[in-house]
């Protein structure tokens, strides 16, 4: 597990290009932040969560797919990620923070996930 990057991963990074692109600025991981969003919009008090589907445990096809070998220990370890990811929301939400979840799968189809932006960002 060495060789997996909790910044700057390939699907971070093409929400980092898209938002750009579009023309927003951003800060990266605040650590004094719940959660420690990949992406943070301060003045906004909006963040984004960009996740991977098997780590984080999405329903789709990558996401429900659990290793045959040690089974037992990855379904534990998704299911804290799960339960870890759904508290730093709630939290974020108690502080008066929008937030937003894009799973790795939803970046295949890049216009209508800059459509999601910007109506997460401007609303």
């Amino acid at each position: 597990m060495r060789a997996v990057h909790s910044t700057d991963t390939s699907p971070e990074m093409a929400v980092r290009r898209l938002l750009h692109a579009s023309g927003y600025r951003y800060r990266l991981h605040r650590d004094d932040l719940p959660g420690k969003p990949d992406i943070v919009f301060a003045s906004r008090k909006k963040a984004i969560f960009v996740h991977g589907c098997f780590w984080h445990g999405h329903d789709c096809k990558r996401g429900a797919r659990i290793p045959k070998n040690n089974r037992e220990y990855w379904v534990r370890k998704i299911s804290r990620n799960v339960e870890r990811d759904q508290e730093h929301r709630i939290h974020l939400a108690t502080l008066g923070w929008g937030v937003l979840v894009i799973w790795e799968c939803e970046i295949k189809d890049l216009p209508k996930l800059r459509e999601t932006l910007v109506e997460f960002l401007d609303s």
